[in-house]
């Protein structure tokens, strides 16, 4: 499974970003991967992932589940995801498919996976060096990243990343091959009084970079959405280089 090539654009060029960056606090780079490597990475997040179910306990912290056959335990998982949904109400709370890539990597799961190159180039000094030229300062030492699956009635509420520490910022890399307006997923970007001031739709080899902390949530996927929302999203960060990073 590990023949495909991922690589960047060699036509970006990342310089041309910075001042939207900077003025917005939000920006989007098209055609982030070469066409191949864009193909091969949707191709992998469709059909090959071994995904957890991603979701907000209690205690507002994230708990993973097993949704493989005969690991599940259905109806303690369906109460799990009501309570879930339920909480969202009053606080911050979210459902969806999710694959921790950088410690299924450190970790050793799934050997041979092509997922774990989307870590490793994450991780590259070209990646993080691209970034550098488009967030301004010093170049971030290393990237935390997740792939997510949001399928019809998944959502991600209302927050702010104010916890993130050294994460310098945020980022999702799109790869929905097709999306209609109402089908919902929209990255959402919201005001002090909570105002949506930009709305980005689920796209195809898309990077989109935002400072943080800043308010923003995504929309919940209609119940009638006739494909998921792919995504592989995370952190620029600051702290010491881990052993993914150069």
């Amino acid at each position: 499974m590990r023949e495909i090539e991922l690589r960047l654009n060699p036509a970006i060029e990342p310089r041309r970003y910075r001042d939207a960056y900077e003025r917005d606090g939000v920006v989007q780079i098209p055609d982030l991967l070469t066409p191949d490597a864009a193909d091969a990475l949707t191709s992998v997040l469709e059909r090959g992932t071994p995904w957890r179910l991603a979701l907000a306990n209690a205690q507002g912290r994230q708990s993973l589940i097993d949704i493989r056959p005969g690991a599940v335990d259905a109806e303690a998982t369906a109460a799990e995801v009501t309570r879930a949904v339920q909480q969202a109400r009053t606080g911050f709370s979210y459902v969806y498919l999710s694959y921790d890539m950088i410690d299924a990597y450190l970790q050793g799961r799934d050997p041979g996976h092509p997922i774990h190159l989307m870590s490793e180039l994450l991780n590259t000094p070209e990646f993080l060096a691209f970034t550098a030229e488009i967030i301004g300062g010093e170049t971030p030492t290393k990237t935390e990243a997740f792939a997510t699956c949001l399928r019809p009635g998944d959502f991600l509420a209302f927050h702010d990343d104010s916890y993130l520490g050294q994460r310098r910022a945020a980022f999702t890399i799109g790869f929905t091959r097709r999306w209609r307006p109402d089908w919902g997923g929209q990255l959402l970007f919201h005001d002090e009084r909570g105002d949506i001031w930009r709305g980005l739709q689920p796209s195809f080899n898309v990077l989109t970079l935002f400072k943080a902390p800043q308010p923003h949530s995504v929309a919940t996927v209609a119940p009638y959405a006739a494909a998921a929302r792919l995504s592989i999203v995370g952190f620029l960060r600051g702290d010491p280089p881990g052993p993914l990073a150069g």
